[in-house]
């Protein structure tokens, strides 16, 4: 689904990416891991069009799309969710949700405002999705609460909501579980299995170690901006260069 090709990434003459290849296969989970630095959310925000990247191709379903746009990117059914939370914490969850369909709105403001029948359908469409969405991610009953006075552990959730209610074909995880304890962690865990079910690829960035054994189908490493290894989570628990860059980190997982 997805394909990268010597992909580099370079500020101010220093490489953050030196010729990142691998693949994404359609309906299954790759976690892409690596130390600090390894240049892991760099890579998410050039295959988003966040920033270009300074040479290579990024590939999605055949088309290349290293030259497109964010909102393009989108449109082709690609989503993300950030390293930090980038909710807004003024709206309701359900509002949150609802930007999340924002490439599914359709027409100018002039119609919006004019409020035919039809628009009005369509609001009501869009917005019995973002509730289901909550809904599978336990949140329908905070669906009118104001973001900011959540729990940090469902503010992620929403940012998972967010992400996934425009049904895309790929979506990018930005270390979902940074920041939640081992209960909440779990869960994230099984909802991660469910949208492999529910036919979604993802690709996960994540530095616990437990969750990236427990769901990733395959898993790229990254070290100072270049993949190092790919395969199998039991294939790269065993290779010595990400052990040795890790530095022995990894061994806790066996």
């Amino acid at each position: 689904m997805l394909q990268l090709e010597q992909v580099s990434k370079n500020f101010g003459g220093l490489p953050a990416l030196d010729e990142v290849s691998f693949g994404v296969p359609q309906g299954q989970i790759v976690a892409l891991i690596g130390p600090n630095g390894a240049g892991k959310t760099t890579l998410i925000n050039c295959i988003t069009g966040v920033l270009p990247a300074t040479s290579g191709r990024i590939h999605f379903r055949g088309q290349p799309i290293e030259a497109r746009q964010p909102h393009q990117i989108a449109r082709y059914g690609i989503s993300r969710t950030f390293q930090n939370l980038k909710l807004f914490p003024r709206l309701s969850v359900l509002d949150n949700v609802l930007t999340g369909l924002t490439c599914e709105g359709g027409d100018s403001i002039l119609m919006a405002m004019l409020r035919f029948p039809y628009l009005r359908h369509r609001e009501r469409q869009l917005k019995l999705r973002a509730l289901e969405a909550l809904d599978r991610f336990r949140l329908a009953d905070k669906a009118h609460w104001p973001a900011a006075v959540l729990a940090y552990g469902d503010r992620k959730r929403v940012e998972l909501a967010r992400a996934t209610v425009g049904r895309p074909d790929l979506v990018l995880l930005d270390e979902p579980v940074a920041g939640l304890n081992t209960e909440e962690t779990a869960e994230v865990a099984e909802q991660l299995k469910r949208l492999r079910s529910a036919g979604h690829t993802l690709l996960l960035v994540e530095h616990d170690m437990e969750l990236v054994m427990t769901v990733a189908d395959r898993v790229v490493v990254l070290d100072s901006g270049r993949c190092i290894a790919v395969g199998s989570p039991d294939e790269v628990r065993s290779n010595p260069l990400v052990l040795r860059a890790y530095l022995g980190q990894m061994e806790a997982t066996t």
